[in-house]
Parts: C-alpha cells; sequence; structure tokens
C-alpha cells in the first residue's frame, strides 16, 4: 500500500526517504520531492526542512532560492531552529537566487600558489551552524583499501569528519555555498558538498594535493573555511612556498589547484599541521570544473 493510500505525513515522509535513497525502489529525485511536499502539507515538519534545504540546492528540479526561502518562514512559525536560521539569513544581502549582493574582495597573501584570504567572510553564527550540523555523523576519517574493499583510517588524515550532503543544506549552508562560489567565480552547482573535520591534539593532515589524478571533471579550486580559532598549532602549510597561515574564525582561503591547461598543479601540495592544544574545525568545499552531481558520490544524504 502506498503512502497516499494509508494517509498521514509520516508514511509520506518515509516513502519520500525510500525515493531519495533508493530503497526498496529506484532512486527518484522528482518523486522524492512531491512526496515531502505532501508530507509537509500534513505537517511533517522534518519534510518540509527537507524540502527547504532540495528546494536551495535543486535536487529534483531546478535550484529555487525563493521557494526554499518562502518555505523557511512558513516552518519558522512553529520552530525555534528554523526561526533561528531565517533571522541569519536575513542579516545577508543577497541576489534574488541567494548569492551574495556585494562580491567581496580579497587579498593575496601567498604566491605560487596563489592563495587569497577572504577574512571574515563567514560570520561566527554561520560557523556555529556549519560545525553543529555534522556533530551527530562525524567519524574518524577514512578511506577505502582498494584490496580488501573496507573502510581503513585514512593514510594521511588524523581526524573526524562529516559531508554536509544534500538533505542537511540548510539554507545557511545554502548563502555559504553560493558565496563560495561567488568568490572563486563559479557556480554553486560546481561545489562538492561541503565537507567539516575536526582535529584534536596531535592530530593532522599530512602534505597533499587536492586534485585527483585522472580525473575528468577535476577539482580546479579548493575555499577553506576556519570555522573557530583559540587552538595551538594546526597551522595551513603551502610547501613549495613556506606560506603558513593561522586561520582566524570566519576567514577563508581560496587557491586553485591545476594549472593553466588544467592539469593537476603539485606545486599547491599543503598541509594541516598537527594541532598541540585545543580542537580545530575547518570546512572544505572542493570545486570542480563542471556540474557535480552531489548524490554520485558516497557522501550521505
Amino acid at each position: 500500500m502506498t503512502a497516499e493510500a494509508m494517509g498521514g505525513g509520516e508514511a509520506l515522509f518515509s516513502e519520500a526517504l525510500n525515493h531519495l535513497i533508493g530503497n526498496e525502489v529506484p532512486r527518484d529525485l522528482v518523486k522524492s520531492r512531491q512526496l515531502f511536499r505532501a508530507a509537509m502539507s500534513q505537517g511533517h515538519l522534518e519534510a518540509a526542512f527537507f524540502e527547504v534545504a532540495l528546494a536551495a540546492n535543486g535536487t529534483g528540479g531546478e535550484p529555487d532560492w525563493s521557494l526554499a526561502l518562502e518555505t523557511l518562514r512558513q516552518v519558522s512559525t512553529r520552530s525555534k531552529v528554523a526561526q533561528s536560521q531565517l533571522a541569519l539569513i536575513d542579516k545577508l544581502q543577497l541576489t534574488d537566487d541567494g548569492y551574495p549582493a556585494i562580491l567581496p574582495k580579497g587579498e593575496v597573501i601567498g604566491r605560487d600558489p596563489d592563495v587569497v584570504l577572504y577574512p571574515n567572510l563567514i560570520s561566527p553564527e554561520e560557523c556555529a551552524v556549519i560545525a553543529t550540523s555534522v556533530r551527530d555523523i562525524l567519524e574518524p576519517s577514512q578511506v577505502v583499501d582498494p584490496r580488501s574493499g573496507r573502510l581503513v583510517a585514512h593514510p594521511i588524515r588524523t581526524s573526524a569528519g562529516a559531508v554536509i550532503g544534500p538533505t542537511r543544506e540548510n539554507l545557511v549552508i545554502a548563502a555559504v555555498n553560493r558565496r563560495l562560489a561567488a568568490i572563486s567565480g563559479t557556480t554553486v552547482s560546481q561545489g562538492e558538498p561541503l565537507s567539516v573535520l575536526c582535529y584534536g591534539r596531535g592530530e593532522e593532515y599530512r602534505a597533499h594535493v587536492d586534485a585527483i589524478a585522472g580525473e575528468c571533471n577535476q577539482r580546479i579550486a579548493t575555499a577553506i573555511i576556519y570555522l573557530n580559532e583559540g587552538y595551538e598549532g594546526g597551522e595551513t602549510l603551502f610547501l613549495r612556498s613556506d606560506l603558513r597561515i593561522v586561520g582566524r574564525l570566519g576567514d577563508v582561503i581560496l587557491f586553485h589547484n591545476v594549472d593553466k591547461d588544467g592539469l593537476p598543479d603539485h606545486g599547491t601540495a599543503h598541509a594541516g599541521l598537527p594541532v598541540r592544544a585545543g580542537i580545530k574545525w575547518v570546512a572544505t568545499r572542493w570545486i570542480r570544473a563542471r556540474f557535480h552531481d552531489p548524490w554520485s558520490s558516497r557522501s550521505p544524504y
């Protein structure tokens, strides 16, 4: 029996999730959106939050910032979380599609590679939203062992991490992603889901490049958001230039990962040095050369 036949917002929401993730039915993002809206019309609060996120990022249709914003306003009448998110959004100067109305200026702080700093680009409140949005899904950094197919400890990154998948992209995070697209001269659809990392004492991200060897839709740029300050160590080090960056709360750095021919530039090798005391939080947005489908990766929904 379908959710429509059973009736009730919870049944509709459950069926929407099944179509969203392809559980027992083929994945159908359009159908999923229809069911989320139906559940929302019956007062299902979580379905309404899903609709806000999916309308903003264009899952199951074209991105529609106005629809997402109007839905959030409706939800805010019965949710303090929605009220808080709406208050943050209303403070921002945004275009009708959620991009910043005024393009912030950055400062080149490093050469070879060029590294551009955007001080205080993200507000403390927005940083808190990003960090708290993944607290329930943080896991030790892992990769898939190519021989066994099992998850094993990450060989170069010791930290806890999580990815903000499409349904977790509340409107505050959606606005942040659009700001990162604006400073990089790209569209928001080129960005991978925002990746959040939390480093405790002694944890680090050893030297690496963000470009992916042999990838046809290359990671052309990286934006790193510093979500907190007050820890010791943890500097971002660019090896070739010996540039060391101590990020402050809300700072963003932007750099490109490819050369003029679009090939991986190994001169962009960088590291997150070990944290000596405290906890370091950052969020990374890897930006592709073309549209990137967030549903094609292993990222959680």
